[in-house]
Parts: C-alpha cells; structure tokens; sequence
C-alpha cells in the first residue's frame, strides 16, 4: 500500500510539473501573427544580419571615375546627334525644311497613337485574363 501512494504522489507530482512547461512551450509570447513558426524556432538562418565586404578606396575612386567619364560620353554623344540634326535640316532648301518638319509632326503623331493603342490593347488583355 506504501508503494502505491508513493507511485500516485509520483505521478501527481511529475504531472504537476510537466503539464505548464508543455503549455508554455505550445504558446509564446514572441509569436508573430504572421509566421507562427517564428516564435517557436527562433530566427531562420537567412535572415541573419550579412555584412557587406568593402571593395578598396581605389576600386571605389575607380569605378566613381569610370561612371563621371561615362556620363561625359553620353552628353557629348547626345550633343554630336543634335549638331548633326541641326546642321542637316540647315542645309537642306526652304521646301525641304518644311517637308521635314510636316515628316516630324507626322512621326510624333504616329508615335502616340501607336501608344495610345498599345495601352488599350494591353488593359483589354488585362481584364481578359483577370
């Protein structure tokens, strides 16, 4: 009979002890709403903080040079079409001049329609597939 109430208060006693570290363990204070698994494991390991690795002061100088040269490029590529364009509608007769400006407005008038109707078709295909 000794044995016995010794096993029950046993059991009781373990029971006691285990059953809120089992309920704490299922519900944590950290949990996000969102990702419930968080609060359970912890941070993932993709999301650890990486740092970055430095490139050299001179890589940096280097490339910083190399991007101020390239915009130099592009602006005096830009001013050599537009010389270009100016010096070739200069050249041409009165009646040529006009035809060429009538050719432009033209284009630019096609352009926007082509534009115009681009955009319609791609909100047509939108709502088609929708």
């Amino acid at each position: 009979m000794n044995h016995l109430n010794l096993r029950i208060f046993l059991l009781c006693l373990i029971l006691t002890v285990l059953i809120p570290v089992t309920a704490n363990a299922q519900s944590s204070f950290n949990t996000s709403s969102r990702n419930p698994e968080k609060g359970l494991f912890g941070k993932t390991i993709g999301r650890s903080g990486k740092t970055k690795a430095r490139e050299p002061g001179s890589v940096h100088s280097a490339k910083r040079k190399q991007g101020k040269k390239e915009k130099l490029m592009k602006k005096k590529y830009a001013a050599s079409v537009e010389r270009s364009r100016k010096r070739t509608y200069d050249i041409q007769s009165p009646e040529v001049q006009a035809r060429m400006k009538e050719n432009q407005k033209d284009a630019t008038l096609r352009d926007k329609q082509k534009k115009k109707n681009l955009k319609a078709n791609t909100r047509k295909a939108g709502r088609k597939y929708s």
